[in-house]
């Protein structure tokens, strides 16, 4: 698929269908990851690939913005390493975002569940919940889950009507283009 293609085809799937993403895919979209940009060249990301479907559903269990994730035959996630970089939650936003557009070029449907500075519950956050579910150190922040899979839902693509030039500036803000 044509880049552009896959930027406007990117949207948020929350409904998979019951079939496995084969490894050849996950291994492309993971290369994807390792490909996006970082402060310094940094790469402070880690990533987490589950597939069984136990811990996905409790995964979904995170929050319930993450419920989608019970019919989502992958997950994965995002993480990064603070000691490596003080930026590690923009590098690994970038790294989060090639994901779902490789999942998108590979004809998959994908959706990010925001983790960091969300709540589990009153007594623990998002963050300190999955840490405990996939054994994930200290030092390690989790920024999201991505949900992956084959659609169970079509969204229209995106559409030249969404751009929304007036929010866009030349040499100073409101001097529009």
């Amino acid at each position: 698929m044509e880049f552009f293609e896959v930027v406007k085809r990117r949207r948020s799937i929350r409904c998979f269908q019951d079939k496995k993403v084969p490894e050849e895919y996950v291994k492309k979209i993971l290369e994807a990851a390792f490909y996006s940009p970082s402060s310094r060249n940094r790469r402070p990301w880690h990533f987490i690939v589950v597939d069984e479907e136990e811990l996905i559903k409790k995964l979904s269990k995170t929050r319930k913005a993450l419920e989608f994730l019970e019919t989502a035959p992958l997950a994965i996630v995002v993480c990064g390493d603070k000691e490596i970089s003080s930026a590690w939650v923009f590098d690994v936003s970038i790294a989060a975002e090639h994901i779902q557009l490789a999942a998108t070029a590979l004809g998959l449907g994908a959706c990010w569940g925001h983790i960091l500075d969300r709540r589990h519950n009153e007594e623990k956050s998002a963050e300190e919940y999955v840490r405990e579910l996939l054994g994930i150190p200290d030092h390690i922040r989790v920024l999201c889950v991505i949900g992956i899979g084959y659609p169970a839902e079509e969204k229209p693509p995106h559409s030249e009507k969404e751009v929304m030039w007036e929010r866009v500036h030349r040499n100073k803000f409101g001097h529009n283009l």
